[in-house]
């Protein structure tokens, strides 16, 4: 049982950290257009609060606080890429 459990965690574990090291969508479209340094920052910093203030909108409209809000506007931040 205990083995049971331990295999559990380390997958579980090693699940969430594969998920935490995703490029964000602005990331992946700041690599797409080749920008590097100052440039790749400048951009993915500005896409990222623009998908920010659209994901705390549509929290917002969907009536989300707290916990919940948080990880919805999260998730929605690393999914919602660059204005086009």
């Amino acid at each position: 049982m205990k083995k049971l459990f331990t295999s559990g965690l380390i997958a579980f574990t090693s699940f969430t950290f594969a998920a935490d090291t995703r490029d964000s969508a602005c990331m992946t479209a700041a690599k797409e257009k080749k920008l590097s340094g100052a440039a790749r920052t400048a951009f993915v910093k500005k896409c990222e609060s623009d998908a920010k203030a659209k994901c705390d909108l549509a929290a917002a409209e969907k009536k989300l606080s707290g916990a919940a809000k948080t990880s919805n506007v999260k998730k929605c931040t690393q999914e919602t890429g660059p204005a086009t």
